[in-house]
């Protein structure tokens, strides 16, 4: 009954929500090194820490096994704190310019001379915050003229009206006609195919 912390893409905050959810102290914050602190003799593998950690920082092994486990893939894993701050197909945005609105699209697409990316979105994507693609890799299949707005969907009217039935979703404008789109989460390893997808969209006239 063990919690991990991986540092390598923990913000490492004394505001941590898993310390905020534990019920029994398991973290701490040690003001002189400036760093959170583990006591797992308090640990009951409740794992509320874990489901509490927005970038999956955080994880509970519950046997000897599960802990070697988990402390492997941490000290294997490639990715820094800087990967916190690039936007990612299905997160949250990041940049404040990449949010739009239903208004904003209904506008936009009236301008016939630029393809548009629309990034349909929930709360309930987080796990994409990390795992999930760049925008960058996205937008690069387009021209620079491209516009690439990201809305978080509260309600089924955009859903509806473009018939999606997964989340995040990818729609593809162009000349004001919907030309293409992609449902679903997709990870590093399917990262090539779903490039694949978009540049095949993105030849569409």
């Amino acid at each position: 009954m063990s919690v991990l912390i991986n540092f390598k893409i923990c913000d490492n905050d004394k505001a941590c929500n898993g310390m905020s959810v534990c019920p029994k102290g398991v973290f701490s914050w040690d003001e002189e090194k400036h760093t959170l602190l583990i006591d797992n003799s308090k640990c009951i593998s409740c794992g509320l820490c874990e489901k509490s950690c927005m970038v999956s920082a955080i994880r509970v092994a519950k046997t000897e096994s599960e802990y070697e486990k988990i402390k492997k893939e941490f000290e294997d894993d490639p990715r820094t704190i800087n990967d916190l701050l690039v936007e990612r197909y299905g997160a949250m945005p990041i940049d404040a310019a990449m949010i739009g609105s239903e208004e904003e699209i209904e506008e936009k697409l009236m301008d016939a001379t630029r393809p548009f990316i629309v990034e349909l979105y929930n709360e309930d994507s987080i796990m994409c915050l990390l795992k999930s693609i760049p925008v960058k890799q996205i937008a690069d299949k387009f021209d620079k003229e491209t516009r690439y707005r990201k809305i978080e969907i509260k309600d089924n009217t955009l859903l509806d009206k473009y018939n999606v039935k997964e989340l995040p979703s990818l729609l593809f404008f162009k000349k004001q006609k919907l030309v293409g789109k992609i449902e679903g989460y997709v990870e590093e390893q399917d990262k090539e195919e779903f490039l694949n997808k978009i540049e095949e969209i993105s030849n569409k006239e």
